[in-house]
């Protein structure tokens, strides 16, 4: 996809080239230098349909929520790939955006496809305001290619191209970041998926119709801000999947009887219990490799701590919209403000009629829990995603953050990722309002016992702050 913007980035990038002229971190020259592949971009939030390889040995593509497959060139038997690390401006949500570093215009950047066995030769040309590397997480490689700056390698300077080259030894689920002021480099939104699929049939490595792949990040970016507070240690306010938070995250769209396979990786700064609704699903996989069939077992939700990537396969055998995520319940929520007092049972009767006097907009709310933060329109500050959002067929759905649905649907055709919509359920099946014995004596007056004078007020037990019920 040929842009402004692209074009730009390729001058810019064979102009730094031109200019740096050295040898670089595998010995290519200059000469080699002028004949890179080009760099693709990409600078929209869609999940791209899988990318079926047009060359080299085949495999079945991963599907990248809300991301794309890096696509590559085969030069002399070497599968080539062009990494452009640069600052990108990523929209977590509809009328939410970030100012972070990624790769090929989008944070994370592109997911690496390859096959075992694959030699592979990745150029990184740095259009950061600072130095780079690239870690290549979970790889069997040499020593010089394992990207730590300082340590197996110099660090790519800004304008500098660096090219690693290695076999994909091994299949599974990797991952790639920095390894150089990583910790304001990771808090800004660089890394990306690589998946190696396996060469043959392998005993442990199942043939699945679906496969999906993201990313656990997490941000602190203060409310009508753009850039994230890279010195944050535990504090975060948003949680997201491969830089999205919902109702930004697509569904995960699949065929009823559909064999699924997720793989899930995590460079946040806690562990994340990813849990599935409606389905068990075992762990197939991990950061070392497959897992054996004897050890695995049947869950709802696996932990998936930092630095760990995890691959869970499931049988999508129940039709429906079955709600997919992490399970700390504080990373299902947007903007959220860590210092904010609990107002449960304080009344508020009146509170805001004073206070419109000085603030117009101001609404009282959190007396009877956040549920109203779903629901009220209150104004909050600009390109700040509401802390609970997103409408179902059946109303808010109370959720941002870490949450997306797996949609299952018998009319899904084979290679169909499309949203059906919302799930059409039998009739009988959706949990519903009953008439209670209360409810009944309302509407039979005779039946019942003398009223409440209306004068007096209804008594709610509340605790007397000595934690007994009061009255």
């Amino acid at each position: 996809m040929i842009s402004r913007r692209n074009l730009f980035a390729q001058m810019a990038a064979g102009a730094a080239l031109g200019a740096a002229g050295a040898v670089n971190a595998s010995g290519v020259s200059r000469v080699a230098l002028a004949a890179l592949p080009e760099p693709a971009q990409r600078d929209n939030a869609d999940t791209a349909p899988p990318l079926t390889p047009p060359n080299g040995r085949p495999y079945n593509p991963v599907v990248t929520l809300n991301g794309w497959t890096l696509p590559w060139r085969m030069r002399d038997g070497v599968k080539e790939f062009h990494l452009v690390a640069e600052p990108v401006l990523r929209e977590l949500a509809p009328g939410t955006t970030a100012h972070l570093w990624g790769y090929n215009g989008q944070s994370p950047g592109p997911t690496i496809e390859v096959v075992e066995g694959d030699r592979v030769r990745v150029y990184v040309t740095n259009r950061l305001p600072e130095h780079t590397s690239v870690h290549w997480h979970g790889q069997r490689l040499p020593n010089g290619m394992d990207g730590v700056s300082g340590l197996t390698q110099p660090a790519i300077k800004p304008g500098e191209t660096f090219v690693y080259e290695f076999v994909a030894r091994r299949p599974g689920t990797f991952m790639y970041h920095p390894h150089a002021d990583e910790m304001t480099q990771m808090a800004m939104g660089m890394m990306g998926f690589w998946v190696t699929h396996p060469k043959a049939r392998h005993p442990h490595i199942a043939t699945v119709d679906r496969d999906f792949c993201f990313l656990l990040s997490s941000y602190d970016i203060d409310p009508g801000s753009y850039t994230p507070r890279t010195m944050t240690m535990t504090d975060f306010n948003l949680w997201t999947w491969n830089s999205r938070v919902f109702p930004g995250i697509d569904t995960l769209n699949v065929r009823l009887g559909d064999r699924v396979r997720i793989r899930v990786g995590n460079l946040t700064m806690t562990n994340h219990p990813i849990h599935l609704h409606g389905h068990e699903f075992e762990v197939t996989g991990t950061d070392g490799g497959p897992v054996p069939r004897s050890a695995r077992w049947p869950e709802v939700t696996t932990d998936v701590a930092v630095g760990q990537m995890r691959q869970v396969e499931f049988l999508a055998d129940e039709p429906g919209d079955w709600a997919f995520h992490c399970h700390k319940s504080h990373h299902t929520m947007n903007a959220m403000g860590h210092e904010v007092d609990t107002l449960i049972g304080v009344d508020h009767r009146g509170l805001a009629a004073r206070i419109n006097k000085v603030i117009p907009d101001y609404m009282a709310m959190g007396e009877r829990g956040m549920a109203d933060m779903g629901e009220m329109a209150m104004p909050i500050p600009e390109n700040t995603a509401p802390m609970m959002a997103g409408e179902g067929q059946y109303g808010s759905l109370e959720m941002g953050g870490m949450f997306s649905v797996v949609k299952v649907r018998k009319d899904q055709k084979p290679g169909d990722y499309s949203d059906p919509g919302w799930y059409a359920a039998p009739a009988g099946t959706v949990a519903r309002a009953v008439a209670t014995p209360a409810e009944a004596s309302r509407a039979h007056p005779a039946a019942t016992s003398p009223a409440v004078p209306a004068s007096e007020p209804l008594r709610v037990r509340k605790p007397d702050g000595r934690g007994h019920p009061g009255h």
